[in-house]
């Protein structure tokens, strides 16, 4: 069957939220007919927004302006609407504006991040073509200034505690807030491996953690009302929580710490490295650490005298390390964990999270459905397995939603490269440590130079990702860890080709 979207999409024109213009509002056609809808009801002067979705539109209405947080803060409301909208869509849509209009940046959105799940329905492909018509129309009426490809490219986008769950994230919620609420202290530990949402379910556990949820529950669906249920529980046991997300990794945090500044609720406070959580007077509630697997030892770092003062707070020797400091300075942790992702001398061995996971008394979750690769998860294991010269001379692998290409020449992928930088943006050249940091001295210097193309590495370590030279440059493989790019891969040192 073809559908028509752009004769049947529908973005009202702004009504006057209150309660004179209720009457008004009402005679638009999908609120009149009790049709499913979406709605954006916002304050243009002090950029601030709510998203909404409804089968009873009208009711949904009177209750939000009965509510002085609504009533008091919004002035108009946009409807958008269509004949082939049902629940499932309409939440898919609610779920999507919520996500990109958080990282567009224009309002600050006052919904909170419960209840956003990504559900299967018929023909579900339309309806994402169907949201790229709305926001073209959002466009048109100047409600947004960026595009879809702007914003997706954005840390705001990439890091947003509003992203929408799979089904195995989200289930993974529920656990951790169930486990949280259990008496006494609890340890969650959470292994997956790259590309299994990590750090998106830890910002969005603190986002969660933080909501304020003490409106009706009818205002709420079945997906919102079980993560509310455990949010007020933990929010009992815990009032004013004090909440902190522990990254080892400088960029990472760095970003993270940007994001966390635009998100109301959120501050960027939150954001911690290791150290930090001794400077409270108070042991944290929670710590939520994220890359687990960077968390160090006393072993190869510049910092050996800080180091060694903060274990000695605890009454440790140098055998004390950032996990032991996290546990002692908490009442609860989760740690989001990779193994495989362990790369540095410095990390923490192994058998340290060994111990915390052989604890009978230590929640253990596994998340396992890949999101960062249109692949999925057999295309990570072919990768792996070839660069572990793990495949067998039979087997093969051929993908069909998925694009692996090979070079053995430095220039013609760099030049294919640059076509997709300027079609897609954020196409980068990553690297293992393979070459001298000549440039870290003198900032003039040539680090890498092959088929006659020169580059430094990353000038920088905080989102060189964003930064203006970044295509121009290779970023060391530890700087970009957890970053999403398109795979293009070759050996280029000398006495390598492929």
């Amino acid at each position: 069957m073809s559908w028509s979207f752009d004769l049947s999409i529908e973005v009202s024109e702004q009504y006057d939220f209150s309660k004179k213009a209720l009457g008004i509002i009402e005679q638009n056609t999908w609120v009149k007919n009790q049709w499913p809808l979406v709605y954006f009801i916002q304050n243009e002067v002090n950029k601030v927004a709510y998203v909404g979705e409804s089968t009873n539109a009208s009711h949904r209405f009177r209750n939000h302006l009965a509510k002085p947080k609504k009533a008091d803060v919004f002035n108009k409301i946009s409807i958008i609407g269509s004949d082939k909208f049902n629940k499932s869509a309409t939440l898919d849509i609610e779920s999507n504006l919520i996500q990109y209009l958080t990282a567009e940046g224009t309002y600050a959105l006052q919904n909170g991040n419960f209840g956003l799940i990504n559900h299967s329905y018929y023909q579900q492909d339309l309806y994402k073509d169907l949201f790229k018509e709305i926001w073209l129309k959002l466009l048109a009426k100047k409600v947004v200034s960026k595009s879809l490809k702007e914003i997706e490219n954005s840390e705001l986008f990439k890091y947003s505690p509003y992203k929408a769950l799979n089904e195995d994230q989200y289930n993974s919620v529920l656990e951790i807030l169930q486990g949280l609420t259990r008496k006494g202290s609890n340890k969650i530990f959470i292994s997956g491996s790259a590309g299994t949402g990590k750090t998106i379910l830890a910002t969005y556990l603190v986002k969660l953690l933080n909501s304020d949820v003490d409106e009706s529950y009818e205002e709420y669906n079945d997906d919102e009302l079980k993560e509310i249920k455990y949010i007020n529980a933990f929010q009992a046991k815990y009032p004013q929580a004090k909440i902190g997300l522990v990254i080892a990794m400088t960029s990472l945090r760095e970003s993270l710490a940007s994001v966390f500044k635009k998100i109301p609720g959120l501050k960027a406070s939150m954001i911690l490295n290791p150290s930090d959580t001794f400077r409270s007077a108070e042991l944290y509630d929670l710590l939520i650490v994220d890359e687990a697997h960077r968390l160090r030892q006393f072993r190869n770092i510049s910092w050996m005298g800080a180091f060694r003062k903060n274990n000695q707070k605890l009454g440790l020797d140098d055998t004390g390390n950032e996990l032991d400091w996290i546990i002692a300075n908490s009442k609860n942790q989760i740690f989001f964990y990779d193994a495989a992702q362990s790369v540095k001398p410095s990390d923490i061995n192994a058998e340290a999270f060994d111990n915390l996971l052989n604890d009978e008394e230590t929640l253990k979750l596994e998340l396992k459905s890949q999101m960062r690769v249109k692949g999925g998860n057999n295309y990570i294991r072919f990768v792996d397995e070839l660069l572990q010269v793990k495949r067998t001379e039979t087997s093969k692998y051929e993908p069909t939603d998925y694009d692996l290409m090979v070079f053995d020449s430095l220039k013609t992928m760099y030049n294919q490269l640059g076509e997709k930088e300027e079609k897609y943006g954020l196409c980068r050249l990553v690297a293992g440590y393979s070459w001298p940091w000549l440039s870290k001295e003198n900032k003039d210097a040539i680090d890498i130079r092959i088929d006659d193309l020169d580059f430094q590495w990353n000038q920088t370590d905080k989102d060189w990702i964003n930064s203006s030279n970044a295509f121009q440059e290779i970023g060391c493989i530890h700087t970009t860890q957890g970053v999403r790019f398109k795979l293009y891969w070759g050996d280029f040192r000398e006495g390598n080709n492929i």
